[in-house]
């Protein structure tokens, strides 16, 4: 069994696919799903975070509360494109190493 990501692991391999992807699923998508520009704006904060804790682990917790409330522990709707489907993985999968 595969050894679980840490957090620093789990950004490393998702954030840069993140800071693309979330703009446009937020443009294309927002439309038909409002609470992805609340999606946008809890990566944005998070994202902040990140940049000013520099080496140490940031305070995420409030964040990523929200946002497992804001998309139902990260329920793909089935209205949606693969971008979409994969922002909400790599969500998933960064706040899981980050409360794992």
């Amino acid at each position: 069994m595969s050894k679980p990501l840490t957090f620093d692991q789990a950004k490393e391999m998702h954030w840069k696919t993140l800071e693309q992807y979330v703009p446009v699923v937020s443009r294309v998508h927002g439309d038909n799903h409002p609470e992805f520009h609340e999606v946008r704006q809890l990566f944005d904060a998070i994202n902040e975070k990140i940049k000013q804790a520099g080496p140490n682990k940031p305070d995420l917790n409030e964040e990523f509360a929200k946002l497992r409330d804001i998309t139902r522990d990260y329920t793909v709707p089935g209205d949606v494109c693969e971008s979409y489907e994969a922002v909400y993985v790599m969500l998933a999968e960064i706040d899981k190493a980050y409360n794992g």
